[in-house]
């Protein structure tokens, strides 16, 4: 990995809320976690990806923030681009002209300063500790 110290992130509104997450999205039946991916990284990105490895999976109970009696199971893996990044990368959070759902926008995460309060979900944070465990020894 050319820069082990950016992650990309994504600012949305959705549902009526803003939240600032890791890129991903919902599994579609039938899909196994590794073709979701892929999927996922063409329809935000509209560029592939190569899977480097599986990183995480939730370990802990998590309740759905938005559909009542529902859990996540949330699947990390660690990615590169399989050439340049050709889409845009904002250098402000929420970089779109309006909050209306659906609209984000994708900036790079530097984990020697991300704290756990810049991501919005949970989850996102355990994984955020875990990358700079791993990454920055913290």
């Amino acid at each position: 990995m050319k820069d082990l110290y950016h992650v990309i992130i994504c600012d949305e509104y959705m549902m009526d809320m803003k939240m600032t997450k890791f890129p991903g999205g919902g599994m579609s039946f039938g899909e196994g976690p590794a073709d979701c991916l892929r999927r996922e990284a063409m329809e935000e990105f509209n560029q592939e990806i190569e899977i480097i490895r599986h990183y995480y999976t939730t370990d802990i109970f998590q309740r759905s923030m938005f559909f009542k009696n529902h859990q996540l199971i949330s699947i990390y893996y660690l990615a590169r681009f399989t050439g340049p990044i050709r889409f845009k990368i904002s250098r402000v959070a929420f970089d779109f002209k309006e909050m209306k759902n659906g609209n984000q926008s994708f900036r790079l995460g530097d984990l020697r300063k991300m704290e756990m309060e810049d991501l919005t979900f949970p989850i996102d944070r355990i994984v955020l500790g875990m990358l700079k465990k791993d990454y920055l020894n913290q």
